[in-house]
């Protein structure tokens, strides 16, 4: 062994060791825009509750983000998901439907494709609803129908305004049927929020389509819509291929949509909060009766002029 391999050679090794240490950069702290295809700092990017600075592209957020942005700080905590049969049908594809689920909730954190909280917006209660397209494209099978329920039902317990964020795929292919009965099952959900007199209000996020599109996200009380999400049942390509015509531009688009009456209003990501305290506050702040109109099987108290009136025997 000479003086090169001996000694050289190892401080050569540990000065690259050193340098490479030195000089790496994890791999997620820039972001690229799906729109514009810029390039956004990770920080600026949370700063600007994750909506490009450069194009104003809202990009598709989780069920913590929308508790953390939407609703009062301190005020909420987290509903408990009803457990389900994880795989009704034993449905295999290219892989077997229960290892699918299992990497959904070991990259997502979450059971299913819905978590719900109650809390308060603007001191007001609600209980919130929020679909996960990380978690199999927010797809709906019974997971999702059973916690939606439940939060509906938290809803019409406290007396509270029942809001969903919607982000899904539409029905779950791996669920079958069990997945289609959903849609009656969370339509009737909502049934029951509206006949206990409690607002619905529904915020499409980016996307919505499929059978969530044709049960429980087009029944809102009020549609509030983010920009450029994509609204729908079918895909363009698909209508376009069903119809054999051109679709006009911006078609399924959140301000196409507001256009032609399909949804309500359309709202920045800046200011969906201030808005749904807003609406909120419309809704179920209870309103003063006017003096001449007296409460359901009362009667009105007289007025000092009937009283003097009625004290001379005269009519008021």
């Amino acid at each position: 062994m000479n003086w090169l391999t001996s000694y050289v050679r190892p401080r050569i090794r540990a000065l690259v060791e050193r340098t490479q240490t030195r000089t790496e950069v994890p791999d997620n702290l820039w972001r690229q825009c799906p729109s514009c295809e810029r390039m956004i700092f990770h920080r600026d990017l949370e700063a600007n509750q994750r909506v490009c600075p450069h194009c104003g592209h809202h990009m598709r957020v989780g069920p913590e983000f929308r508790f953390k942005t939407l609703l009062d700080e301190g005020s909420w905590q987290k509903l408990e998901p009803p457990r389900v049969s994880p795989d009704p049908l034993r449905f295999r594809d290219s892989k077997r439907y229960v290892d699918r689920l299992k990497e959904a909730q070991s990259k997502t954190k979450s059971y299913d494709a819905l978590e719900a909280a109650e809390g308060t917006i603007g001191g007001l209660p609600v209980v919130l609803a929020v679909m996960n397209f990380e978690f199999l494209g927010g797809s709906m099978g019974t997971a999702v129908g059973e916690a939606f329920i439940a939060a509906a039902e938290r809803a019409i317990e406290r007396r509270a305004a029942f809001i969903v964020v919607t982000s899904s795929g539409g029905a779950r292919m791996q669920e079958g049927t069990l997945s289609l009965m959903q849609m009656a099952r969370t339509t009737v959900a909502v049934a029951r929020v509206k006949e206990a007199g409690l607002p619905y209000l529904v915020v499409l996020a980016d996307p919505t389509t499929g059978g969530v599109t044709a049960s429980f996200a087009m029944l809102g009380d009020i549609h509030i819509a983010e920009p450029g999400a994509i609204i729908g049942f079918a895909g363009a390509r698909v209508i376009e291929q069903t119809i054999r015509e051109k679709l006009p531009p911006g078609f399924q688009k959140a301000e196409y949509l507001l256009a032609h009456g399909m949804v309500d209003m359309v709202v920045h990501r800046f200011e969906l909060r201030a808005t749904l305290a807003r609406i909120l506050s419309l809704l179920l702040r209870p309103v003063p009766l006017p003096a001449t109109v007296a409460p359901p099987g009362e009667a009105l108290p007289a007025t000092s002029a009937g009283s003097e009136a009625a004290a001379h025997g005269e009519p008021a």
